[in-house]
């Protein structure tokens, strides 16, 4: 790990993002909440928080982080099809939080996945990214 016990604790803030590609009819069902295992994105938000709390244990190297908030959103897309996860990560702590939004995003898409795959295996998750983040020595970053 990175020895961060010299450098000063500061708020730190990290918003990332990714897509989810199905069929419009395995959109319509996450839509009308008519999945068969239930509220896909009821499910899916609870498992991306779960996931960005416990980033350091998925991820080797990165240190547990006391996060002050932590928000999912979806975007449901008719054309091209599909769903966007975004996660916003926010401590105030001696490093960043790119990574608990980062994994967030990426659970919650899984989770996605997994609750429709039975209608739809062919599902790609893409676009996967920060696009900003906020505090820390090196300042502000935000994705063109």
């Amino acid at each position: 790990m990175v020895d961060i016990s010299e450098k000063p604790e500061t708020a730190r803030l990290a918003v990332a993002r990714g897509f989810i590609s199905m069929r419009p009819d395995v959109l319509d069902l996450v839509r009308q909440g008519s999945a068969e295992k239930g509220d896909v994105l009821g499910v899916a938000r609870i498992a991306a928080i779960q996931a960005a709390k416990r980033t350091s244990t998925l991820i080797p190297l990165c240190h547990p982080l006391p996060l002050s908030h932590l928000s999912v959103a979806f975007t449901l897309q008719a054309d091209p099809p599909g769903i966007w996860c975004r996660v916003q990560a926010a401590t105030t702590g001696k490093t960043g939080v790119e990574m608990e939004a980062l994994t967030g995003v990426q659970i919650g898409l899984l989770t996605i996945y997994d609750m429709v795959k039975a209608v739809q295996k062919d599902m790609v998750i893409s676009e996967v990214r920060l696009e900003e983040k906020h505090g820390g020595k090196s300042g502000s970053f935000v994705a063109e």
